[in-house]
């Protein structure tokens, strides 16, 4: 695509990396709205004679080729969640501190941003870096680039080790807890509520299933060295008819977040066995990660960027990176319970913090 193209917005990658963020959040990208930013980014990172560049939908593939004795991947997602009156992004001082605020400034165009400035900078990089900048992370994990990526073009996620720059404040965030939703039916039989005494109420049924769930107690299971806290919660109950009728149906959604050492199949067993007597459906199900700090590659990588690995509680894409058999952590700025909110923010200098820890291993000799 040519640079003139006015309808590609010109991103400069020579910016701090806090302004490139800024940059790259005034792009709208919402889930499904990812052309404008792909077409951005492939053009900015064209214009490196050190990066390969291959594009797949609205992923961007961009890679070093430099003969390393290792490769490791670095990936972000360019979309985000709807925009609720959070953007153009503005900047805030918050005790003291330089914030940017704004919808994706969290999840997650600050660790994008410092991927696209180190992969047009590090021309001879230390180890050879396939950077991936993919869509639809934030919708239905069919839809998902890296999956797409993983599916069609496995060649292209090859690599030692992967870095997912998903906000983890600037920390190492190992593996991640795996996730499954199920459905819960419940039946009865439909009356007019006048003479309710006809029928069996099927929201009633449900207060077995909600008293089992109030009594579980989650494991905290060690996994390779990290402490990953499980949880299994109800997410949704529906039911009912109408105000005078007594429903023959309801359902209650449960989601369980499961750690990494727990196979899908493991943790649908534990399923039954916690609502043994009650049907029900897989909705949604998705394994965990285990930490991969183990590999020698790793170790270096948090040796490099300093502090101390912690779990990942939620699920991400490096599970997807595990399926494939490469170690994968999560490392990136911002809080992560900033991600979604109206009022989405990250500290400046975590941002350039991050780069520098990247930076750093990335130029090791």
């Amino acid at each position: 695509m040519p640079v003139t193209d006015p309808s590609v917005p010109v991103l400069d990658l020579g910016a701090s990396s806090p302004d490139l963020t800024r940059q790259l959040c005034d792009i709208e990208s919402v889930s499904g709205n990812e052309r404008q930013i792909a077409d951005a980014i492939e053009t900015a990172l064209s214009a490196f004679d050190h990066l390969e560049v291959v594009r797949d939908a609205d992923a961007i593939v961009a890679r070093t080729s430099g003969g390393k004795a290792q490769r490791v991947v670095v990936a972000g997602h360019i979309d985000t969640v709807p925009v609720n009156a959070n953007l153009p992004t503005t900047t805030e001082h918050i005790d003291g501190e330089e914030h940017l605020v704004g919808r994706g400034t969290v999840d997650m165009k600050g660790g994008v941003a410092i991927a696209l400035k180190l992969a047009a900078e590090l021309t001879d990089p230390s180890l050879d870096v396939t950077w991936i900048f993919y869509d639809h992370e934030e919708v239905a994990a069919e839809l998902n680039g890296l999956g797409r990526l993983a599916r069609n073009r496995p060649d292209l996620m090859a690599g030692d080790f992967a870095i997912l720059g998903e906000p983890s404040n600037s920390t190492v965030e190992g593996g991640c807890n795996g996730t499954a939703r199920i459905d819960i039916h419940l039946s009865g039989l439909r009356a007019h509520s006048a003479r309710s005494w006809m029928g069996e109420n099927a929201i009633h049924a449900a207060a077995p299933v909600l008293a089992i769930l109030a009594a579980y107690e989650p494991e905290q299971r060690e996994v390779d060295g990290l402490v990953y806290r499980e949880g299994l919660n109800a997410v949704g109950v529906s039911g009912g008819v109408a105000g005078n009728v007594i429903p023959d149906r309801a359902t209650v959604s449960v989601n369980f977040r499961f750690a990494p050492d727990r196979s899908t199949e493991q943790a649908i067993q534990h399923l039954r066995e916690v609502f043994v007597g009650f049907d029900f459906d897989i909705t949604d199900l998705a394994g965990g990660a285990r930490p991969g700090l183990d590999a020698p590659i790793a170790q270096n990588f948090v040796a490099a960027v300093g502090g101390t690995p912690a779990p990942k509680y939620g699920w991400t894409d490096v599970a997807r990176f595990s399926e494939l058999g490469i170690p994968a952590v999560n490392y990136g700025p911002g809080n992560p319970l900033r991600a979604h909110a109206d009022d989405e923010r990250v500290a400046t200098s975590e941002i350039v913090a991050c780069e520098q820890g990247l930076r750093a291993w990335l130029t090791a000799r």
